[in-house]
């Protein structure tokens, strides 16, 4: 039995309704539209990475970009960040990425499904494509778990809560709580 595999030209088959496509391997993984505060913690995530950026002119943070890494694997992290000297060779003329940037940041979305893509299939592929740090921020726990490179692949390094304080060797000088992601309204 021929088992199908989705490639980039089959998502520009797929109608603009709002839904989130990526495929892994070949295989298709659909999201509903993230909420208010999926979005609001990716947005203050965002803005720490955008703030230390500006400040060490190291690289860019970015919110949703597409990431292309062969014909059968696309994706769209919450939240990455990419030296500027990556981004010279990552960035192709289509816009979007091609190649891992150092850091990638999902945020859960409720579901078993949701959550075994980012902790499982998500880790793997972002540990092959050469990620340096993977971050997993669960809001509704107000958690982050830190997924460093170790000996050629992402483990987790640590769980820090919202009273932690956050630093990382990929971001010499970024330091906040991790509390920050999580905007009260």
């Amino acid at each position: 039995m021929k088992t199908l595999r989705w490639t980039i030209h089959d998502l520009e088959l797929l109608p603009d309704d709002g839904k989130r496509y990526e495929i892994i391997d070949g295989e298709l993984y659909v999201s509903k539209q993230p909420d208010w505060q999926h979005q609001l913690v990716c947005f203050q995530l965002a803005a720490l990475l955008k703030a230390w950026s500006e400040q060490s002119e190291a690289g860019l943070a970015n919110l949703g970009p597409g990431i292309i890494f062969t014909d059968d694997t696309n994706v769209v992290p919450d939240v990455v960040w990419i030296s500027r000297e990556r981004l010279k060779t990552a960035l192709w003329e289509d816009g979007k990425l091609h190649s891992c940037p150092e850091l990638v940041v999902e945020v859960l979305s409720p579901g078993s499904t949701n959550e075994r893509r980012d902790r499982e299939v998500k880790l793997k592929l972002y540990s092959r494509r050469g990620a340096e740090e993977y971050w997993i921020v669960n809001w509704q726990e107000q958690r982050l778990e830190v997924y460093r490179r170790q000996e050629g692949i992402l483990e987790l390094d640590k769980t820090l809560s919202e009273a932690d304080t956050l630093q990382s060797p990929t971001l010499p000088g970024f330091r906040c709580r991790v509390g920050q992601f999580f905007a009260r309204f």
